[in-house]
């Protein structure tokens, strides 16, 4: 069962509407994050994340990796990481110990993705430095070594440009792109929501992928003046500019929280992400 999300209170944005364009599956942990600090989030699917139509070429990709074929794994998105959960316990076999009977290496775009990876009970050997973006991640990379096996698997969306597998390549690595998911439209908003949004009665809105940009201005069109438009990183930022959506501000951060410290920023509140659990007084 989903756990209830708390009731927004006191905090840097206390009395904010801000808008969360989240996938269909799942709580959402910008929603989460946004109560914490006082906002009623307005949590709007504006995509979905499916598996592949045929899921044969990853199953025989989960299979390779598990027989050792590849020394990484790459993944640029968390929602790959539920997809290669169910592929491999379809074939009997649980994620993480796939990976580790092959020997192989995890690497995450950013601690978005690293944590997702976590969560599944996998450890990213490698998150880059900096921006979480393909292009970073690619220059961190390290190049092959002469005793081991330099092949790696992309297990990217359907949507994802070509930047890690380009990059890496030039450093030398045989890259094998294998689709784990795919981005599709959500069903339209309700008509409240898209009448909240056109009135500028919804103070925000979180932008956490190219792919949310090109679906919030899809389905609820261009925002109003004053309304604040915030992107967990550089590439969604890129999306938003090519577009012609206003930004109020980018993630430091390419996490939820980091995209909630963003927006307190930018309305001139500081903002001090929670401590999980295990690090709480």
């Amino acid at each position: 069962m989903t756990a209830a999300l708390p009731t927004p209170g006191d905090g840097p944005l206390a009395g904010l509407r801000v808008l969360v364009p989240r996938p269909t599956a799942g709580q959402s942990a910008a929603a989460i994050a946004l109560t914490a600090a006082g906002a009623t989030p307005v949590v709007v699917p504006l995509i979905a994340i499916e598996p592949p139509a045929d899921p044969g070429p990853l199953d025989d990709a989960l299979r390779a990796l598990g027989a050792g074929w590849y020394r990484w794994l790459v993944v640029t998105s968390g929602a790959a990481v539920p997809v290669l959960a169910d592929r491999a316990a379809a074939a009997g076999r649980a994620l993480p110990d796939l990976v580790a009977g092959g020997g192989v290496l995890v690497a995450a775009v950013g601690p978005g993705t690293a944590r997702a990876l976590a969560a599944a009970g996998l450890t990213a050997a490698l998150t880059p430095r900096g921006a979480s973006t393909g292009a970073n991640l690619a220059a961190q990379w390290p190049a092959p070594r002469a005793d081991e096996t330099a092949r790696v698997l992309f297990a990217r969306g359907d949507l994802a440009a070509s930047t890690v597998a380009d990059g890496l390549r030039a450093r030398g690595w045989l890259v094998d792109e294998v689709i784990a998911y795919r981005t599709v439209a959500a069903p339209a908003p309700p008509d409240d929501v898209r009448a909240d949004w056109q009135a500028g009665r919804i103070d925000a809105a979180l932008l956490t992928s190219a792919s949310t940009v090109r679906a919030l201005v899809d389905s609820l069109g261009m925002p109003p003046a004053g309304t604040a438009l915030v992107a967990i990183g550089p590439t969604t930022a890129a999306e938003a500019a090519r577009l012609g959506v206003p930004l109020a501000a980018t993630a430091a951060e390419q996490t939820m929280s980091g995209l909630v410290e963003a927006l307190a920023a930018h309305v001139g509140q500081s903002y001090t992400p929670p401590l999980p659990p295990s690090e709480a007084s």
